[in-house]
């Protein structure tokens, strides 16, 4: 029997070899997924007719299983999915027949499937998996064929292989999306930088004050909007008098201490560690003392955690002459703020925490739920932007009333604080630059802090920019929005 073997890496190859060989009429004896591609077996198709006219000729009595035949086509109706044709006969050995009936009874002529046929040309490129394919329609009971099937030994391999496969691809799409967005990020630098340098070309003093806001310390979005306000023939001296006239108009400063202290009321002092609320605490109650006696306040403590925290509070309400309260939950605030309620301020001193601690939402909590409570958010004028940013994202609020800046004598640029401030349109209640209680408080100097904000760097510091640099921090801070 001249049996015929065609391997390819898919099937519609390995049809159109057996196709040019075999020609149209070929009889598809098995299909089979193997390593590197698909196995087709194949026979002529006049070697069906030679095989039947040997059974014929053959003695009638003889028990000789019959001749393999083809299983019917099973494909699935979907256009996605590929075909599988198998010869059960072949793969699985024959239950044991019945006594055998006449020899024209036993072995009955067939049409077997054309190469060309609907069914043979429907499909894909790769084979379905044995577990995937339909099973096979139920043939009549004299052909004693079986439906193809495979065993669970068989299909396990199977599955884990296609498993790594998949896993395989995941991690080659992750590799190439990686590879796209790092083509993608150089490519913008680039453009940042050309455009950037057609923005020189045509508004020179704009882009000037640019590079000057990001090295003082301003972020990329303030910078934009600031620079907005200046004219692209503008000199570099009109350019900064421009941004700091817009600076000025977002900034919202207390010009006095009168709605504060003469109006009255309970105030929190809130914050991360360290920021100095027990000292700006006693610095304000000082200012109230001055003008409306000791009498008229009360100092009130939340910090249980700190080792001495209270005592220290303590000790400044001794020097004023305040009683000082230690409150341990929001049930003790709501009781002692209704004893209180003829103060003429309160002031309360809570516990330091950093921004990202769940606690800052349940001590807010506690302050919205004891009353009329205004909080004033003490900032470091330390720190980044971006961490400034945290603390306000953590701690804003309804109640927020305004902010107070702490630490300005040790920053080296006021440009963060002021730009948190100006972003999320907090007023600036007073400046803190000391330790002194009560000198080292003040009401905000407009022209000081303009001034501390918009200092230009030296061209010998480490942080100045040069050429293009301020263009692909600009499109550093447009990618990250």
């Amino acid at each position: 029997m001249n049996v015929k073997r065609y391997f390819a890496q898919t099937a519609r190859e390995a049809l159109r070899q057996l196709k040019e060989e075999l020609g149209a009429d070929a009889i598809v004896l098995s299909n089979r997924s193997v390593d590197g591609g698909v196995e087709i077996v194949a026979l002529p198709a006049d070697a069906v007719y030679l095989l039947l006219q040997s059974s014929r000729s053959a003695p009638a009595a003889a028990a000789k299983p019959p001749a393999p035949k083809p299983a019917p086509v099973a494909h699935d109706d979907d256009a996605d999915t590929d075909y599988r044709v198998q010869l059960s006969a072949a793969r699985r050995p024959q239950a044991p027949r019945t006594p055998a009936a006449p020899a024209a009874q036993q072995i009955r002529p067939f049409q077997p499937p054309r190469i060309d046929s609907p069914a043979m040309r429907h499909g894909n490129d790769v084979f379905p998996r044995a577990a995937e394919a339909r099973p096979a329609a139920p043939v009549h009971t004299e052909r004693a064929t079986m439906a193809p099937r495979h065993s669970a030994s068989v299909s396990e391999p199977r599955r884990e292989d296609e498993s790594a496969r998949i896993r395989a691809l995941q991690e080659t799409n992750a590799r190439l999306m990686e590879e796209m967005g790092g083509i993608r990020a150089m490519l913008e630098r680039q453009l940042a930088g050309f455009a950037w340098g057609e923005a020189g070309r045509q508004a020179p003093a704009r882009t000037r004050m640019t590079g000057e806001l990001l090295e003082a310390g301003f972020s990329a979005q303030l910078a934009r909007t600031l620079c907005d306000a200046v004219d692209p023939n503008a000199e570099l001296a009109a350019a900064r008098n421009a941004v700091k006239t817009a600076l000025n108009r977002g900034l919202r400063a207390l010009s006095n201490d009168a709605d504060v202290i003469d109006r009255g009321g309970v105030y929190a002092l809130v914050g991360p560690t360290g920021v100095g609320k027990t000292t700006t605490a006693a610095k304000l109650a000082a200012r109230c003392v001055v003008r409306h006696g000791a009498d008229k306040l009360a100092l009130i403590t939340t910090d249980g955690y700190r080792i001495g925290a209270h005592e220290q509070l303590r000790i400044y309400g001794r020097i004023l002459g305040v009683p000082v309260y230690v409150v341990r939950d929001a049930a003790d605030l709501r009781q002692t703020l209704a004893e209180l309620r003829d103060k003429h301020m309160v002031l309360i001193d809570t516990v330091g925490m950093s921004q990202r601690d769940r606690m800052v939402a349940e001590q807010a909590a506690m302050l919205t739920g004891a009353g009329n409570v205004n909080r004033l958010l003490l900032l470091n004028a330390t720190c980044r932007g971006d961490t400034l940013d945290d603390v306000v994202r953590a701690y804003e609020g309804p109640d927020l009333a305004g902010c107070i800046l702490t630490k300005v004598d040790e920053a080296a640029s006021l440009a963060p604080a002021l730009d948190v401030a100006v972003r999320h349109e907090m007023a600036v209640y007073y400046v803190a630059n000391g330790q002194r209680v009560p000198e080292d408080l003040h009401l905000p100097n407009r022209a000081y802090l303009l001034h501390r904000a918009l200092k230009a760097v030296g061209e010998d510091s480490p942080y100045h920019l040069k050429g293009e640099e301020a263009g692909l921090l600009m499109a550093s801070a447009g990618m990250g929005a």
